[in-house]
């Protein structure tokens, strides 16, 4: 007896949605997966490290990765390019005072985040609360990045123009040839003649 021709289209349909439902049920794993455990879930255990020491935490790159030394790595490189005695001090103090307050607020950030964490654990929170919470960790989160980034600009009428081109190049974020690479706001014909540019 022969099979009729449409059975073979009908298994090979059969297989196929075998197969779509078998990658479905398999992109259903979480990346998350094992973050359950943390004790504050939308932290690890190297963010709240970071901001209850006042560290960056990431939060200060839009100055950094254009162009505007940070207080911390400056005088980890004040040999390299050359601080003064007086630039040092200066550096210094304004370092301290951005730790400090970026102490404060990371800790003040890591409990918002704990008190969140904690209210969605016990099941207990209203929208309206949610809202409350939510807002808080913004305005904390906004003035924590504002103490990283005001540092980085107070760095700039304290160095010269060389040394923040040897920082970003010291860094890894400059071209090696200072020549092809004139950074905004300076004047070519300078920016070349104090290079020794052709």
């Amino acid at each position: 007896m022969k099979t009729p021709a449409f059975l073979p289209a009908c298994a090979a349909v059969a297989a196929l949605f075998t197969f779509s439902a078998t990658l479905d049920a398999g992109s259903t794993h979480s990346p998350y997966a094992g973050q359950e455990s943390r004790a504050i879930k939308s932290l690890s255990a190297e963010d709240v490290d970071d901001l209850v020491n006042g560290r960056g935490w990431g939060l200060a790159k839009a100055a950094e990765l254009n162009g505007i030394p940070g207080p911390k790595h400056l005088l980890e490189m004040r040999s390299e390019i050359s601080l003064s005695a007086d630039q040092i001090t200066a550096i210094e103090t304004v370092w301290r005072k951005m730790n400090q307050t970026a102490r404060a607020l990371g800790e003040e950030y890591v409990s918002l985040e704990r008190d969140l964490d904690e209210k969605f654990a016990s099941g207990m929170i209203s929208v309206e609360e949610l809202k409350s919470l939510l807002a808080a960790i913004a305005t904390t989160h906004s003035a924590l990045r504002l103490a990283h980034l005001s540092a980085h600009l107070e760095m700039m009428p304290i160095l010269t123009p060389d040394q923040v081109a040897l920082y970003n190049q010291l860094r890894g974020y400059a071209a090696d040839n200072p020549c092809n690479n004139i950074p905004q706001g300076h004047d070519p014909t300078m920016w070349k003649m104090h290079h020794g540019c052709n």
